[in-house]
């Protein structure tokens, strides 16, 4: 896990790799608690029957967001920002989707420090992410993620 604990700190990885998360399970079980939560109760997602027989992938699959909203949860694991008042999700830009994760299947993060900008004291991060499927070539999402590091 890298640690950063100022501005400087994050400034020399600039255009360096970070790290590589742990893999993390996605199973039927969240994928179905992801559906409840946002209401997308498409059968490719949550029907294992008809995604068997009708389903070009034969299984059900995660949700493309859901596979985003894991991006914070390995991020986490990979860096500890100290010395914080507050950090903001700013935006994604460049998102795009591989490939799709099938029930069951490990998900990690792998990212780095594309740039860094100092807006009076916010340190604005812009980090280059991959989101892989183990045992597949294919990313499952890869994009740049937005965060700003308000220092105190």
């Amino acid at each position: 896990m890298v640690t950063i604990n100022s501005y400087e700190d994050f400034e020399k990885l600039v255009g360096c790799p970070i790290g590589t998360s742990d893999w993390v399970d996605l199973p039927q079980e969240r994928i179905n608690l992801f559906a409840d939560a946002t209401l997308d109760h498409q059968w490719i997602h949550v029907d294992t029957e008809r995604a068997k027989v009708e389903s070009p992938f034969k299984s059900t699959i995660a949700h493309g967001y859901l596979t985003l909203s894991m991006l914070p949860f390995l991020w986490n694991q990979i860096i500890e920002v100290n010395h914080l008042k507050m950090m903001i999700n700013y935006g994604i830009e460049k998102m795009k989707f591989g490939q799709a994760v099938l029930a069951g299947q490990r998900i990690r993060l792998t990212a780095s420090l594309q740039s860094l900008a100092n807006l009076r004291g916010v340190a604005k991060a812009e980090i280059k992410f991959f989101l892989e499927i183990e045992g597949e070539k294919k990313k499952a999402l890869e994009g740049v993620a937005i965060f700003l590091y308000y220092f105190e």
